[in-house]
């Protein structure tokens, strides 16, 4: 064989066979894991039922991943008993993914001692159902200057400390309109200076495609950074100069490159829950299961077709 003997043919084609499956190999465990991604739904898109008819509704619709509103839950717990809410969520298999929400924790101001004490009895709430997660939106309106972020960062480690002895992290949700924290760039900023172990980062997907955002601003988190996601659609009118959070869509009904997102999302190793947060009333005051049964149809197929 021009030099080489069988013997060593057959032993150098092996050679190359093991490498070759070797390589296969490495080309695999590189692939993203999305096997934890799972459709979500949140509480606000259907809060115009009480926590029963919300939660068998969507357990109907064959979701298992649920955001729950507190306060819907703490008022199911006043008339049936402690632990009566987190008790049905397994009775129908829901299971609490985050939980939602509490507002003006990183702004000072006469709104945050009320926040403060609202955020006391919900984290207590969300250990309860479940829910090792909580979010924290942003909604600060007033003009500000670089020398309020030294406040703001003392005002969320304050919050995380509350939150920290039920094992609750708290989620940043920059909002498109917020004059403190109002995209990618300044969450990031913001959770890592705090640097506590119970503040996260999080991203709403209408809010990156709305708001001051870039794609590329994806780039700058690190792995494992993003903790949760809210999963819908920026509709291409009204324009997003006035349009208000009631006009998002459901996912494929926008202008957003949600695969794209996702994807990219995923390479960053995010494998949890795309949670449907609609604002529009018609949609909250639909039947759970009907607006459930559509959350599943719209956000399944970004699931299947991620391609990082």
């Amino acid at each position: 064989m021009d030099g080489i003997n069988r013997r060593e043919f057959m032993a150098l084609s092996a050679s190359v066979t093991a490498v070759a499956a070797g390589m296969a190999g490495m080309e695999k465990t590189k692939a993203a894991d999305t096997s934890g991604l799972i459709m979500c739904m949140h509480g606000v898109t259907s809060d115009g039922f009480d926590f029963r008819t919300t939660m068998e509704g969507w357990a109907r619709a064959n979701v298992k991943a649920v955001e729950p509103d507190l306060v819907k839950a703490r008022e199911w717990e006043a008339d049936n008993g402690a632990g009566s809410a987190r008790r049905m969520l397994d009775d129908l298999g829901l299971t609490a993914y985050s939980s939602t929400n509490q507002l003006f924790l990183d702004e000072s101001g006469s709104r945050r001692d009320q926040a403060l004490e609202d955020l006391r009895w919900k984290v207590a709430m969300a250990q309860s159902l479940g829910a090792d997660r909580l979010v924290i939106p942003s909604a600060a309106s007033e003009q500000h200057t670089m020398a309020d972020y030294d406040e703001v960062f003392e005002n969320l480690h304050e919050a995380a400390e509350i939150a920290k002895p039920h094992n609750v992290a708290l989620m940043v949700e920059f909002t498109k309109d917020s004059r403190l924290i109002g995209n990618v760039r300044s969450s990031l900023h913001v959770v890592r200076s705090v640097n506590h172990p119970n503040l996260k980062f999080m991203i709403d997907l209408y809010h990156l495609w709305a708001g001051t955002s870039k794609f590329e601003d994806l780039d700058l988190i690190n792995p494992g950074e993003i903790h949760h996601c809210h999963f819908q659609d920026m509709p291409a009118l009204p324009l997003v100069e006035v349009a208000e959070r009631k006009d998002r869509a459901y996912p494929g009904e926008g202008i957003a490159p949600l695969q794209l997102i996702l994807n990219r999302m995923v390479e960053l190793g995010y494998n949890r829950a795309l949670s449907l947060e609609l604002f529009d009333m018609e949609v909250r005051n639909t039947d759970p299961f009907v607006v459930a049964t559509k959350g599943m149809q719209t956000i399944t197929p970004y699931i299947e077709n991620v391609t990082a």
